[in-house]
């Protein structure tokens, strides 16, 4: 069914509204995929935040206009599906993952922090890993000289136990450790990142009477 021009100024809209507040958009042919993995695609991108919409390109170049993402006009030939998310990562990350799985998906341009991506520069941003990726290894790479030292104490507690000489404090190689460890993480990690996984940190220190890294 046609669509009528008060339908067409809804779309551009919308799509305006979506590109005004996203940091990422890709294009995507999608020509010969099954209703059925289309669904499963869109019912994927919603979990991560990603807006996916088949759009007819006259209108997406409408709304594009006047952003960021108006370079990509250019590449807005055949039929596609649009991923546009506020998340640096996550339509590319969306999409590249189904289209590993469905050859019928064939990832065209991208535009990224006002860059223009092709296919292998669209794929490069789907490697890196997500803010929740990123936070989980954090927390990882934080928590170990936390559980390293809990570790030490506990061998040291169990000496006494036993009645057997207690060092007289912690290895100095395992406190030279954690704070090697502490301040690779506060080098490498965005501050915001750090913030969020210190409660973590704290909770598993506090478990084990252990004093977590500190972020220099």
């Amino acid at each position: 069914m046609p669509l009528n021009v008060e339908d067409k100024k809804a779309i551009v809209a919308d799509v305006g509204a979506q590109l005004a507040a996203a940091q990422t958009v890709v294009l995507a042919e999608y020509r010969g995929i099954p209703v059925g993995e289309l669904t499963t695609l869109r019912a994927n991108a919603r979990a991560q935040g990603v807006y996916l919409r088949v759009l007819k390109n006259t209108l997406a170049r409408r709304a594009a206009q006047g952003t960021q993402f108006e370079p990509l006009a250019d590449s807005m030939v055949g039929p596609l599906i649009y991923g546009i998310s506020v998340d640096p990562i996550a339509s590319a990350k969306v999409l590249q993952q189904f289209a590993k799985t469905q050859e019928h998906l064939v990832i065209k341009a991208g535009l990224y922090n006002g860059k223009m991506l092709d296919v292998n520069g669209v794929k490069a941003l789907a490697s890196i890993p997500s803010r929740d990726e990123l936070l989980s290894q954090l927390l990882g790479v934080m928590l170990a000289p936390v559980s390293a030292m809990a570790r030490v104490l506990g061998a040291v507690a169990g000496q006494k136990a036993a009645g057997a000489p207690a060092p007289a404090a912690v290895p100095v190689a395992a406190v030279a450790a954690t704070e090697a460890v502490a301040k690779a993480v506060a080098d490498a990690a965005p501050a915001e990142v750090i913030a969020e996984a210190a409660p973590a940190v704290e909770a598993a220190a506090d478990q084990s009477n252990v004093e977590p890294p500190a972020a220099e």
